[in-house]
């Protein structure tokens, strides 16, 4: 069983380091034409490399910075992604951010800050791609569904995360906003759903493996013994992205080693 996304256009939000790069790479090996998003100056190196190495593979796309949080930037990338490819087939909603606070020292920016990437990102891309995706209607030559979104949730969409009340509820907020928009476009042969994934080994949560200690506290809230890898989490984007994932549509689907079994009550908490 081989997952193909041959012919078949992504954009992929937040794709120049860590579960984005991951996911980008496990998409373009499946055959799709990437767009590799990223915010900003800062990051325009980290996803030139992204692309080279797709590249290198035998794989297609482009880089574009676009902060995700304005909508005009959005329009942009999703106008010049037509413009030069024809169409969009799957976005994966990736790019988000932490601002950790402790809640009553938490600051309307720190709030404001990660909903606008986190969530208003989600929405404005995903509203851009629903556009597209009715605009086209479905072409089997491509997939048998008319367009694909996958939202990038967490662990942290059911699992509350004290010092981080704004990611929690950002995270919390893409479930609702998923389960509607499969609700709300389902009869257009739209798929939508989330990945959600636990403790995976990115730059973000650095401090929670570079040290024996650090891991080995991990370890504790993983039944399964060890740290995720983007790559794992961009294998599961592909396959949610192809026609073998056809027929799942509305869920979120945890790739988190068993976190979300809530290791650390084993012994009655």
């Amino acid at each position: 069983m081989e997952i193909s996304l041959k012919n078949q256009v992504a954009i992929v939000t937040g794709a120049s380091s860590g579960i984005g790069t991951g996911i980008a790479k496990s998409l373009a090996s499946a055959g799709a034409t990437v767009i590799i998003n990223h915010s900003s100056e800062n990051s325009a190196g980290e996803a030139q490399k992204v692309l080279d190495e797709i590249e290198s593979e035998g794989g297609k796309g482009m880089v574009w910075q676009c902060d995700v949080s304005k909508e005009n930037e959005v329009i942009a990338m999703f106008q010049e992604t037509i413009s030069r490819y024809g169409t969009v087939d799957i976005l994966v909603n990736n790019a988000g951010i932490q601002k950790d606070a402790k809640f009553i020292e938490m600051t309307v920016e720190e709030w404001d800050e990660v909903m606008s990437v986190n969530l208003r990102g989600q929405f404005l891309c995903s509203r851009e791609a629903i556009k597209e995706f009715l605009r086209r209607g479905i072409d089997k030559s491509r997939s048998i569904a008319c367009g694909k979104i996958i939202h990038i949730s967490s662990v942290h969409e059911i699992i509350p995360w004290a010092g981080r009340a704004n990611y929690a509820a950002s995270k919390g907020a893409i479930k609702m906003l998923m389960q509607t928009l499969a609700q709300e476009h389902g009869a257009d042969r739209i798929r939508v759903n989330s990945i959600c994934p636990g403790a995976i080994q990115t730059p973000i949560n650095k401090e929670a493996w570079e040290t024996p200690e650090a891991l080995g506290k991990l370890m504790k809230l993983i039944p399964y013994n060890r740290i995720g890898q983007p790559e794992e989490v961009g294998n599961l984007a592909a396959f949610l992205a192809s026609d073998l994932a056809d027929y799942i549509s509305g869920t979120s689907i945890f790739i988190d080693g068993g976190m979300t079994s809530l290791e650390s009550f084993e012994d009655n908490g």
